[in-house]
């Protein structure tokens, strides 16, 4: 089986990596990792050229345009990253009969809520980035709907951590050099370990190292719990300051604001909490449980272990 992976170089790319270094070593499957130098996601040429050459049968795609606030003034870019790319994939994916797993965003909500917001829920994202995630998922959605042959999934994540620059990295490197800190509370989402959900889709779309059958459909894919980034930064330093890393704030120190004292260039939805039951489903009907006992740890204990590990670095 040709296994092609697209963002190898940001944080979930990076999870993928490692999962599969730990799951296929030694297997038969024939496995690709590319990043913007070997495949420009904006050049639609490319993207069909490598396609067309690796010829895979799994398309993971964990490449994005990601800068929310970029992204009000490069509009063409990031709906070229993250939409016509991915209608790409699909085209590629059901002419083939190949299996596309793609990764959108609790952006694609305009966070007015009270509740958890499930698969069923009608998107109204408030920016361009968040437009932009819902016109791929668009795509893909219509791709397949012409078409019997090939499967996907949509996986929606949000506030994602891994191997790269992200809020509890920034956190951390804020407090080594102030004493007080300001931090937003009244945004509430699910903090994602890249890790854990790599894994999760993995198991998903992989038997083994064979592709699984399992039902095409968007699926919310985040921890159990919720925080807001005033809940996020305060165990992040607290973990921190246990673990021995010399920090000048404390969670002491760290004021709750409002959003709308740190304004910023594109809006962020103030409810991103997602829904895990319809993938929860399919995971059991799947037989799958047994494989994932990660599915069930809290946000905040996969926060302290990250946190703990990079104190040790």
């Amino acid at each position: 089986m040709n296994i092609l992976v697209f963002g190898k170089d940001g944080q979930l790319g990076k999870a993928f990596q490692e999962q599969f270094q730990n799951s296929l070593s030694g297997s038969e499957n024939n496995l690709r990792f590319v990043g913007r130098s070997e495949c420009d996601l904006s050049e639609p040429s490319q993207i069909v050229n490598l396609l067309n050459s690796f010829e895979p049968n799994l398309i993971i795609n964990a490449a994005a345009y990601t800068s929310v606030d970029k992204a009000e003034i490069e509009s063409d870019l990031a709906f070229a990253i993250n939409a016509s790319a991915p209608e790409i994939m699909a085209k590629y994916a059901v002419q083939h009969g190949s299996t596309l797993l793609h990764f959108s965003t609790d952006y694609v909500f305009d966070g007015l809520k009270q509740g958890a917001y499930t698969e069923i829920d009608s998107p109204n994202p408030l920016g361009i980035y968040g437009r932009s995630k819902e016109a791929g998922e668009k795509a893909i959605l219509s791709t397949f709907a012409k078409s019997a042959v090939g499967q996907y999934a949509i996986l929606r994540t949000g506030w994602v951590y891994g191997d790269g620059s992200n809020f509890i990295r920034t956190i951390l490197r804020l407090a080594k050099d102030r004493s007080a800190l300001r931090v937003i509370g009244d945004q509430y989402g699910v903090p994602t370990s890249a890790v854990w959900l790599a894994k999760v889709a993995m198991h998903l779309v992989l038997d083994e190292t064979n592709q699984r059958k399992f039902n095409s459909g968007i699926y919310h894919a985040v921890p159990q719990g919720e925080a807001n980034w005033y809940d996020l930064a305060c165990l992040a330093t607290q973990v921190a300051k246990d673990a021995g890393l010399s920090l000048q704030a404390s969670p002491g120190s760290i004021a709750p604001i409002p959003a709308s004292e740190y304004p910023l260039p594109a809006p962020r939805p103030m409810n991103s909490r997602l829904s895990r039951v319809k993938l929860q489903a399919e995971l059991e009907r799947l037989g799958l449980m047994s494989k994932l006992p990660h599915w069930y740890q809290q946000w905040d204990e996969q926060v302290s272990a990250y946190v703990k590990n990079l104190s040790r670095i």
